[in-house]
């Protein structure tokens, strides 16, 4: 039998992208999650102005106070050591995910528009979104919490890399 010459698939190990977010995420996500436990708290006294104080009272508030504790002080900083970015002249990797850790790689030939977003929270913090929308099925890759003059450079960088490729991106 004559060897075709072809070799054996070699496995590759993705690394975690380069870049971390911004720290300044970590007091916005604080923030922003914040926001949601406050309505929690107003239902809850609403719940109060319309009942009796009573036990029942008593632990939804000792187990609200226990988990929006628990939640504003663990989920910003784990979600800032997860999050991660990076772009190369052929790729645009991102790392995301709390249990379940998405990797995703959109190569730039497929990259059909770049956009930033910023609300008005993340206008307060400096922060922008980058959005990568790419001819996939998947969706698009999503940069949250970057720096505003990074995220402006990074999107300067996709366009010039994309128009670099050419093509259609599909």
């Amino acid at each position: 039998m004559q060897d075709s010459g072809s070799a054996a698939p070699v496995a590759v190990l993705l690394r975690p992208p380069a870049n971390l977010v911004s720290r300044k995420a970590i007091p916005f996500w604080t923030v922003r999650a914040g926001l949601g436990w406050v309505v929690v708290t107003a239902l809850q006294i609403v719940w109060l102005v319309r009942d009796e104080l009573n036990a029942a009272h008593v632990a939804a508030f000792v187990v609200t106070a226990v988990l929006a504790a628990a939640h504003l002080t663990v989920m910003p900083r784990w979600r800032f050591r997860v999050h991660r970015w990076e772009a190369t002249p052929e790729v645009v990797y991102t790392q995301s995910g709390w249990f379940n850790r998405e990797r995703r790689i959109a190569p730039v030939s497929r990259i059909q528009t770049v956009d930033t977003q910023r609300g008005p929270l993340e206008q307060l913090f400096g922060l922008t979104n980058v959005t990568v929308t790419t001819a996939s099925a998947r969706g698009p890759v999503h940069i949250h919490g970057l720096e505003s003059a990074d995220a402006q450079r990074l999107v300067a960088e996709l366009t010039a890399n994309t128009q670099a490729v050419g093509g259609d991106a599909t």
